[in-house]
């Protein structure tokens, strides 16, 4: 006896870990903040460009994965001429690409903005996602460090723009070469000491984290946390460890600047970044941006071994309620510096370059805490109910959509295949249509229209109780000819636009 065939299984839906679907209400709102970023840019000076999706892998600089593991990081696939490709990892490293294969038809400085998705091939986690979305400005072929500070004054604008008010963010500006400066000054300069320093910087970016004295454990023996678990230190004695912390413990450069100069005064580059910083500090505040919007922070730490010169970091300083229920500041919505090597490893020649990048995801989250985004909902559109269905009929819903869109109305024919007239009302409920068009075959003839106020009537309905009542409130339906519709169809929807605005 034959086993009897087994029924195929039914293909399953699933989203793959680590992306995620977007609703209309979320794509709008990225829409929303993406424009007024992009005004901000615009008004700078900048200009868009796009590069696509995929580059080839080696391309993708210290992003590169190990020839043995060509999809470590990144999502990589190899082409029909078994040359790798990569889905890009961040949108600096194809800029690079772009300006050093066009070098010779582009303007320098170039100075360019893009938004576009980015993908990681990491462990997903929450708010850890493979797929998101970055919005970046760049100057590349400008090497004084007033491109740098122009970066920081536009982050500085971009963030008003949005409406975060001053005071609720900062943007924190640092330079790699006055990290290596005070790394030399306690002997922590040279190839053979990479590891040392860079145990180092894991722990100053715990400041925020532990604070001080925790750092200042991290920084010598080790650190035990609250579990017993032991982190081994960096090692270094009471000396370093003090001139270290003075470093990162600047809270008022004006008056520590100085004092930082001193304890870098035997390092060239320690010396030259704190030049930098100088510089920097003066542009600014000669264009009227005091130390409450732009500061200098050395306690700013990220991407040094990929920046070059100086790094800043925008930062909102406003407390949101995390899945903990704790309160927590919202911290790094975006972040950039100077990284005067990426281009000119495909040039042989020196390329400056500096640039910020906007973490578009997490920025719109803020916003939304703020209540700065997708406060105002799109409205649904108005239904062409389907009374009839000969062609005769049906030209006439058809005429009625295309003249409420060509007044500027969002309107839709209903498209549905059930027949039921109280079916198609459900629909534009479920829709939040705020009216419905109705004309059927003796509305046609005697040349008018029926449009119902679903808005009004769902609210008549629930606080009406007797039929006289109903008849002295707004009218939920009225009758008009067909060559005032959209004329009353705009009355209608001002007048609803005016009891949003009162409620």
């Amino acid at each position: 006896m034959t086993e009897k065939q087994k029924k195929p299984q039914k293909l399953k839906a699933r989203l793959p870990r680590g992306f995620v679907d977007r609703s209309a209400a979320d794509i709008r709102a990225t829409d929303e903040m993406i424009g007024k970023i992009r005004a901000v840019y615009e008004h700078y000076g900048f200009d868009p460009v796009e590069t696509p999706l995929f580059e080839y892998t080696d391309a993708l600089g210290k992003f590169l994965p190990d020839s043995d593991r060509p999809n470590e990081g990144v999502f990589s696939l190899t082409d029909d001429d078994d040359q790798w490709l990569s889905l890009r990892y961040d949108l600096t490293a194809p800029l690079a690409r772009h300006v050093a294969e066009n070098f010779n038809e582009i303007q320098l400085p170039f100075r360019t903005y893009r938004a576009g998705y980015v993908f990681r091939n990491e462990k997903p986690g929450p708010g850890r996602f493979r797929q998101f979305m970055q919005f970046d400005a760049d100057t590349v072929g400008a090497a004084g460090v007033q491109a740098d500070a122009e970066m920081c004054m536009m982050m500085a604008d971009t963030m008003e723009a949005l409406g975060i008010a001053r005071g609720d963010y900062v943007i924190r500006v640092n330079n790699r070469k006055v990290l290596d400066g005070v790394m030399e000054a306690i002997g922590l300069g040279g190839d053979d000491k990479v590891n040392a320093r860079l145990t180092v910087l894991r722990a100053i970016d715990k400041l925020d984290k532990f604070g001080p004295e925790g750092v200042r454990l991290l920084l010598g023996e080790g650190r035990k946390d609250e579990s017993g678990d032991f982190t081994k230190g960096a090692g270094l004695n009471a000396e370093q460890i003090d001139k270290v912390l003075f470093f990162v413990g600047i809270q008022n450069y004006a008056e520590s600047a100085d004092e930082l100069a001193a304890l870098v005064s035997g390092t060239a580059r320690g010396g030259e970044g704190v030049q930098e910083l100088n510089t920097i500090r003066s542009l600014v505040v000669s264009a009227g941006y005091g130390a409450d919007r732009i500061k200098i922070d050395p306690s700013v730490v990220r991407g040094l071994e990929y920046y070059t010169g100086p790094v800043f970091e925008a930062e909102l300083q406003f407390a949101v309620t995390n899945e903990k229920g704790e309160k927590v500041v919202f911290g790094s919505v975006g972040g950039g510096g100077r990284y005067d090597g990426l281009v000119s490893r495909f040039m042989g020649q020196p390329v400056p370059a500096t640039g910020f990048s906007i973490g578009v995801s997490r920025l719109m989250t803020a916003l939304k805490n703020l209540g700065k985004l997708g406060a105002s909902d799109v409205l649904a559109p108005v239904v062409v109910c389907v009374m009839d269905r000969d062609i005769e009929a049906m030209g006439h819903y058809q005429r009625f959509v295309q003249q409420l869109r060509h007044a500027g109305i969002r309107a839709e024919m209903y498209q549905g295949n059930k027949k039921n007239f109280g079916d198609q009302l459900k629909y534009a409920d479920r829709r939040g249509s705020p009216l419905a068009i109705i004309q059927g075959g003796d509305e046609r003839a005697a040349g008018v229209v029926q449009i119902k106020d679903l808005i009004e009537g769902k609210r008549l309905s629930g606080e009406i109780e007797d039929n006289a009542a109903w008849r002295e409130a707004r009218v939920a339906q009225v009758s008009v000819p067909t060559a005032e519709l959209v004329e009353k169809v705009r009355e209608m929807l001002a007048a609803q636009a005016e009891d949003r605005a009162r409620g």
